[in-house]
């Protein structure tokens, strides 16, 4: 058979990489360093409440300048509604609200998170639907996990990028103030988006505290998925992809 040209080349290149395994010894298998092998992300738990890792910036009532002047009516049980100033302000009632017991602006601290489960979906990995109806408006539950500064959420990223996790969860809160769920959080990180929502995200203050709840945008039936729109969060949801 004649030697064409691009047999020709075929046994130049053969010869080629020859030299070069024998230059190189012998060819040993390629091991990924010990580090990568044994480093595995941490597992998620569940927590109740923000975990501070970071000074808590917890002002005085009297810094707000929020103050309830609501007044409980004969015969009505419910008071601080739609009206209270604090509510408008999104500023739960504090400890001296006259209201006492029948004061419903304490979203927060008197209203249990709704009842949801956590389920797969076709196309969104996790995700949480209601496992009772909720009505428009009413608080669903809290977005909670560590609270770090923008320093330590920085070398959280570094860390993440090299051990190649691209699942993690940050909310930024205020200045050098970030809520991170990715390793401690409730069944609110996996709340997927939407842009057609049926929560939001709203930014509270809590006896000078600044937490985050979602509520209800609509009425929201038994079995359905509770989304939120990533990109029209105020309070900045950060997504990265690293």
């Amino acid at each position: 058979m004649p030697v064409t040209k691009k047999n020709s080349e075929c046994s130049q290149i053969g010869q080629v990489f020859g030299k070069l395994i024998d230059q190189m010894g012998t060819p040993v298998d390629f091991e990924l360093p010990e580090w990568f092998t044994k480093e595995k992300p941490a597992p998620y738990s569940f927590i109740r409440r923000n975990i501070y890792l970071t000074k808590r910036m917890k002002r005085r009532l009297d810094d707000d300048g929020i103050f309830c002047s609501c007044s409980p009516s004969p015969g009505s049980s419910v008071v601080c509604n739609k009206d209270c100033h604090c509510g408008m302000l999104l500023s739960s009632c504090s400890s001296g609200c006259k209201c006492g017991s029948s004061c419903i602006n304490k979203p927060f601290q008197n209203r249990p998170m709704k009842k949801m489960k956590l389920v797969q979906t076709e196309k969104c990995g996790s995700g949480i639907v209601a496992d009772e109806d909720i009505k428009q408006g009413e608080f669903v539950i809290e977005y909670v996990g560590e609270v770090i500064d923008d320093k330590t959420c920085e070398e959280r990223l570094w860390n993440m990028k090299h051990r190649g996790e691209t699942n993690f969860y940050l909310c930024e809160i205020n200045r050098d103030m970030v809520i991170d769920a990715t390793y401690k959080g409730n069944k609110s990180r996996y709340i997927n988006h939407s842009c057609s929502p049926n929560t939001e995200m709203q930014k509270w203050i809590i006896d000078g505290e600044t937490r985050i709840g979602i509520f209800a945008t609509r009425d929201i039936k038994k079995g359905e998925h509770l989304t939120y729109d990533y990109h029209l969060v105020q309070i900045k949801i950060v997504t990265v992809v690293l």
